[in-house]
Order: structure tokens, then sequence, then C-alpha cells
């Protein structure tokens, strides 16, 4: 029977890794989240340590298995999903000689300049990862010419994901997907790109083996299947990223069908069965398998805008929060759904942490615009929120371009359990918006996928039938008139604040502040 058939997936995200068991139908049996910090020794670095992860991976397994209560022999398989980007240098005796620098460490800003000058539009065309200091072979770039240490030493450059499957499984393999948002791998040919390569100033034997999404890695050391408390021959799947999979595990597979996530940073995304790319640079388009590609752009900025909002003018709607037990964010959320669609005016450029797609400008800024003396804290708070979902629209728009108009828009993340946040979405795509009972799509990619590759699932896209859907959002149109006018606003303030933002930008830089 199927409902006796369990499956987890390990989501290892920016912030968290995140652990959740599910039966086969879906549903969720237990979660289990364990964060770690995120260390930024200079300006504009942003590191993690992988040791600090792999505990953590450990640690949410551990707990998860113990809070469902399930035999390790129920346990089919555990499929895995990762945040894309991160670099790490590994010794000869696979030991990392450097930290793991995330996607959002900015420290090749003036090396995606100068590639993007020079032979960028050629690699995006093969690669199909836009050129900005979130890519592995601008941080590469960056290393070469800054003569770092850990990277003339290395004899591997590896993800976090790899990471941990080297430490599990003493293999060096990294799946299609992981591999593509690198910048170094051709989405046509799915082998090492040449010309990547020979601009990062690397071997294709200092990288790993790509291998598809349904690979099976075997051999799981004792000491790690004991400190999780999981028999060892129990298969590991090695997954995709954490944006197909959340296209998978929201069901978002079919033309037509787009998924938006929103957690930390956010991304709007739509698979394909051919590889797009232009010389308009807009969007990604990573390989998931040979017949199967993700489209579309991720924003920097996401739950980190209302992160930002609340340390900034939050501290009271925090005391709140802790006399009522409940979140800061929905005391946050609550002041703001009061203000009408639009904020009275008020834009909100979300541009916290520079921006990736569709500007992939490192230098972009925050900004708002439209303040009088009447508006409040509650219309930041709102322009706030709407300000993520203008700049998901737009990515949207560049997606349109390429891969069609959308047919359905499914929603998932964090962001997903704002029912506001959720409104905003509906209203200024003035489209229905489809919600999963989980919000944890990632993490049900990554099991789905695993049980495919063990024969347990036909199909991927039999997971269709195995998500159970909790809320529809359906479109107010007034607030959609709202919003398209307003967006047109939106949309021009960039280009005309971009020139500013690069005189701002290097101001802070040269007073250590980004």
């Amino acid at each position: 029977m199927i409902d006796m058939i369990y499956v987890i997936g390990l989501d290892i995200g920016t912030t968290s890794t995140k652990a959740v068991l599910f039966k086969m139908d879906g549903s969720v049996v237990a979660e289990s989240e364990s964060a770690y910090p995120v260390y930024h020794p200079h300006p504009s670095w942003v590191e993690q340590d992988p040791f600090e992860i792999e505990a953590a991976a450990i640690e949410a397994l551990q707990t998860v298995i113990s809070k469902g209560a399930i035999p390790s022999q129920q346990i089919a398989s555990v499929g895995i999903s990762s945040a894309m980007h991160s670099l790490i240098c590994m010794d000869e005796n696979q030991s990392p000689l450097s930290a793991s620098l995330t996607w959002a460490d900015g420290r090749s800003v003036e090396q995606a300049e100068q590639l993007q000058r020079g032979k960028g539009k050629a690699v995006y065309l093969n690669t199909g990862t836009p050129i900005h200091p979130m890519s592995p072979l601008v941080k590469l770039i960056w290393m070469k010419e800054n003569k770092y240490e850990p990277y003339k030493n290395a004899a591997k450059f590896i993800s976090i994901k790899e990471f941990l499957l080297q430490r599990w499984f003493g293999q060096y393999v990294v799946d299609y997907s992981v591999a593509s948002a690198t910048g170094l791998f051709n989405i046509h040919t799915f082998t090492w790109e040449a010309e990547a390569l020979q601009l990062a100033g690397i071997s294709e034997d200092q990288l790993s083996t790509p291998v598809p999404p349904t690979y099976v890695c075997e051999g799981l050391k004792d000491e790690i299947a004991t400190q999780i408390g999981i028999r060892s021959d129990l298969p590991f799947v090695i997954g995709a990223s954490d944006g197909p999979l959340a296209n998978l595990g929201i069901g978002a597979i079919s033309p037509g069908d787009v998924a938006m996530t929103i957690g930390t940073s956010g991304a709007i995304r739509q698979m394909a069965a051919k590889p797009k790319t232009d010389e308009l640079q807009e969007i990604f388009c990573y390989g998931l398998t040979k017949d199967l590609w993700i489209m579309g752009g991720p924003t920097n900025n996401g739950g980190i805008v209302l992160q930002w909002m609340k340390e900034v003018i939050g501290e009271h709607e925090t005391q709140i929060a802790k006399q009522k037990g409940i979140s800061a964010f929905e005391v946050l959320t609550d002041l703001a759904k009061d203000v009408r669609a639009g904020s009275d005016g008020v834009l909100f450029l979300p541009f916290l942490n520079g921006e990736r797609a569709p500007y992939w400008d490192a230098n972009a800024r925050g900004s708002f615009v439209g303040l009088s003396l009447a508006h409040k804290k509650e219309h930041l708070v709102r322009a706030s929120m709407e300000g993520v979902i203008f700049s998901m629209f737009s990515v949207g728009e560049a997606l349109e371009r390429l891969a069609g108009k959308p047919v359905n828009l499914f929603a998932s993340g964090g962001f997903a359990r704002s029912s506001l946040w959720l409104q905003i979405v509906a209203d200024l795509f003035g489209h229905e918006v489809k919600v999963p009972e989980s919000h944890q799509s990632s993490a049900w990619g990554a099991a789905w996928l695993s049980l495919v590759a063990i024969g347990k699932a036909q199909s991927l896209a039999d997971i269709k039938h195995y998500i159970p859907m909790k809320d529809t959002f359906t479109p107010d149109l007034a607030n959609h008139k709202t919003y398209q006018e307003l967006y047109l606003t939106y949309r021009n303030l960039y280009d005309a604040l971009k020139p500013n933002f690069e005189t701002l930008a290097n101001f802070q830089r040269n007073q250590n502040l980004s």
C-alpha cells in the first residue's frame, strides 16, 4: 500500500537545512529545520562553514526520523535538494581550504562587469547562467585574479551538496542542475564548457562528474548512518537544485505551469522541453535531465525584505508578538493588510542586496519613492511586500517572452504562509494562484525524484496526483488595475535610478558598507 511507504526530502538552503518526512501521497508526517550562520569577513563577502551545514543536515535528518517515529526499514529513500551557486575549494585530501561562498557573495562585481564586456554573452548562451557575482565561474575568476590562496592550492572546486556527498559517500559527483548553475556547464552538450574553464583557470578534472538527478549514492559511511539513526544501505538520491525541485514538488512541470517561490530570496520558473537563451540575458536556463530544462529568474530580495523591515521599524511589533506568542512578521503583515492596494502611491524598489533577474545588477539599491507626510509605517510595510512582487512580475515578463504566457500559477516557499502576500500576487499578476498544503515544495520534489530513481514511482509527471492543495487566491480586478498602472512607474524607476545606484554602491564600498 502506498500509504505505508515513507520518503525523506532533505533541502539544504541558504540559512538552514530542512528535512521533511512524507508519505507517498505527499502528506507531511514530520519536519525539522536546523539553522546555521552566515559570515561576512569582509565587505560584500558572504560565507558559511561547510562543517556547520553538514552538522545541521545530520541534525535535521536525525530529528525528523525521531519525530516521525517511523522504523528505518519503512523509509524508502532520501532525495536531496540544495541552494545553487555555492563554491568551496577542496584539497587533495578532501578537506576544505575555504569557506563555502554563497550565491549572495558579492566580491566579484568587477570581474562580472569585465566578463560582461568581453566573452560573457557567448558563455551565457552556452551555459544558461547569467553573468553575475553569484556565479561560481565569476567567483573563480576573482580567485584567479586575486591569487586567492585556497584557489591556488585546490584539487577540487565543489558546491555544498557535493561537499556532503563526498563526506558521506566518498564520491565527487554533481547533478546536472547544480552543475548548470556554476556557469561552467554546457546545457546543450551536458559537459563542462571549455571556454568557461579557461576563463576560470581550472581544468575539468578539478570538477565533479556530472550525473542525472536520479543518480543513487551508495556506500553511506557507518558513522554517518549511526548519527542519523538510519540503516547504512538506505538509498540517497542526488536530486537537483532547489529551483527545479520546487517546480516539481508543486506540480508545475507542464507547458504553461509557472511556479513562484519566495524564501530568503525568490524565483519564478517554468519547465521547458528545449533549452532557450537569447542575447538579452535576462533569465537563466539550467538542465534538469537531458530532455527537461528549467527557465526563469531569481531575485535577491524576497523574505529578507520583510526581515529588514522588522529590524528597522518593527521594534514595537516585535514586542507585541512576544506578548501574544506569535511571529513578528504576522503582526507586521496584519498592520499592512488595511492599507489599500498600491500603498497610496508609495513604491519600493526592493534591491537591498543588489539584484539578479532581470537586471543582473549588483549595484542596484533599495529605494522608497513617493513618500509624503500622509504615509505611515503600515504603508512602508505594504509597499515593501508589493515591491517584492513587482520585482517578481518583472522577471515573469522576461520569462513569458521566451516560454510563453502562464496557464497555471503556483506559489510555494515561506511567503506562501502569508495570505496577504499571496493575494498581492493574484492581484498584480491578474491570475489565480494555487497553493499546496505544504510549503516545502523543494523537499517534496526531491523526495519524489528519489522514488522515481528507486522504481517506487513511475515518472516525474505522476507527482501531480500526489500534491495535496490547500488554497486558491482569485485576483481582485480593481486591485489588478491599480497594480498595472503603478507597475509602469515601477519599471521606469530602475532605468531612471541606475546611474545613481552605481554611484551610491561605489560610495558604500569605499565606506565598507557593502
